[in-house]
Order: C-alpha cells, then sequence, then structure tokens
C-alpha cells in the first residue's frame, strides 16, 4: 500500500509558518547584498578594490531553510535526538522503543562536510554533529506519517571528524507532492548539543540532480514519485527556487551498486 505524507500537513512546506520567515529573511539578505554593488561616486582606487572583494566573497554560509513540518527535534512534537540510539551512521531502521521497521529503497550514501564559512570554507569544522531526516520511498516521514508514526527510520545523528565529515547509510528519498527531492539537516556545535536539541548553528536541506532521481524512481517502490516530480521544477520549488546551487548534492553512482551524494556546508 502506498503510503504519501498527509496533503493538510505539507501545507507547512508550502509556504506556512514553518517556511515564510524562513525565505522571507533570505529574500531580504539578497536584496540587501544586491544593494551593496550599487557603485559610489569618487571612490578611490583602494575603495574599488575593497568593493570588488566585497562582491565576491569566497565562501558564505549554507542558506537557512525551514526544518519543515517534520523536524523530530523537539520543536513540533515528538524528540528523537534524546533517545538512546539516535548517535549512527546507518539509518535505514528504527531503533529504541520503536516498531522496528526497516526503510526500503536504492541505496543512498550522504556524505556532508562542514567547513567553517569565516575562514574561506579551508577549516573543517571537527567537532561538530550534524543530525539528518528525510522521507522514505512512499514520500512518509517516520514520527509523523500515518503508518509509520511507530517508526523513528531514516533519523541520524553523527559528529564530524578531523575533515568535518560525517557520512550517512541511508535509501534515496521518494518526491511526494508539491516538494522537490531533499534531505534535511541541522548542524551543532558539538555532539552535546545535538542529543540535548539545543543550540543550533544552522538548519538547511540538501537537493538531488533530476536526472537521477528520474533513473531512481524508474525503479520498484517509486511510483508515486514519477508523477510528483514531474510537476516540479528546482526553480520553482518553494525552498529551492531563490537559489539552489550551494544545495545541490554531487551525487554518483547506479541504481544496483547504489549511490552516493556529497555536499559541502560551511557554517
Amino acid at each position: 500500500m502506498h503510503r504519501h505524507a498527509h496533503d493538510e500537513v505539507h501545507e507547512h512546506d508550502r509556504g506556512l509558518s514553518y517556511d515564510l520567515p524562513v525565505l522571507a529573511r533570505r529574500r531580504m539578505i539578497r536584496l540587501l547584498a544586491g544593494a551593496s554593488l550599487v557603485p559610489l561616486v569618487g571612490c578611490s582606487a583602494d575603495d574599488d578594490t575593497a568593493a570588488s572583494a566585497a562582491k565576491t566573497p569566497a565562501c558564505a554560509p549554507i542558506p537557512e531553510e525551514t526544518a519543515g513540518p517534520y523536524p523530530g527535534d523537539g520543536s513540533n512534537g515528538v524528540n528523537v535526538l534524546k533517545e538512546s540510539g539516535v548517535v549512527r551512521g546507518d539509518i535505514r531502521k528504527s531503533f529504541g522503543d520503536s516498531a522496528g521497521g526497516t526503510a526500503e529503497g536504492v541505496p543512498l550514501t550522504v556524505t556532508l562536510t562542514v567547513v567553517d564559512a569565516d575562514s574561506g570554507c579551508g577549516t573543517p569544522r571537527k567537532g561538530a554533529a550534524v543530525y539528518v531526516w528525510h522521507c522514505d520511498r512512499e514520500g512518509a516521514y517516520s514520527l509523523y506519517t500515518e503508518g509509520v508514526t511507530d517508526e523513528n527510520y531514516l533519523r541520524g545523528v553523527q559528529e564530524t571528524d578531523e575533515k568535518g565529515q560525517v557520512t550517512f547509510t541511508s535509501v534515496f528519498p521518494g518526491c511526494y507532492t508539491g516538494r522537490w527531492p531533499h534531505i534535511h539537516f541541522e548542524v551543532y556545535g558539538s555532539l552535546a548539543d545535538a542529543t540535548a536539541a539545543t543550540a543550533i548553528t544552522s538548519t538547511s536541506q540538501l537537493a538531488f540532480p533530476k536526472d537521477v532521481c528520474d533513473t531512481v524512481y524508474a525503479t520498484d517502490g517509486y511510483a508515486a514519485s514519477v508523477a510528483n516530480l514531474s510537476e516540479l521544477s528546482l526553480a520553482e520549488d518553494m525552498v529551492f527556487s531563490d537559489g539552489y546551487e550551494r544545495q545541490l548534492a554531487a551525487v554518483k553512482g547506479s541504481v544496483d551498486a547504489g549511490y552516493t551524494a556529497t555536499l559541502t556546508v560551511p557554517v
């Protein structure tokens, strides 16, 4: 039986209380950034050089995005971050007191590299922590969607290593109505902060390339995603429409061997 995240709940992912403040802030930042590019009369050569440098920053933080209605971090009901077992690399199975189910789908390995934006993205953020979560191949979110409220799969936390990296073993997420295929993530200053569900450094989303989605969704179990994806584009998605280049994962692999998705996350 195909499960889909509830339409009435997904309205939160389409610009209501969760989304409008974040998107409004991002658009205001872009407007202010654009205003800074207006040339000033009578600038010296030094001023021109400084202005040029300001126009082309070497690094910028990952865009802030909505956590959506299914974060599981205590901000909307249940808090999975305080449960024993949430710190893990393989997030395909439920853990703890859950129903013990396993999310099925095309294998996916996700590696996020957290770096320091203030240092020009050249310094890894060792000892930070990343919490990731996403829907299953049928578009359902554990803990929230009817039929999987007793599951907590496709959620997990890890501490970044010396390279600032965390790697999660998962399955390729489905595409549900109204949203481009994506993975949510929160960055914390430390593992202690993450498991206490406090002091979030950054909240954002990772997007997938269309050609990879098309290939994956042609396989068993992803039938609903084919129609949903056909009605969407990255340029029109309510989260990624104002710029997705820094959130588009580099994806390699195949359906048989599985895929790897990588993204650098400046914070």
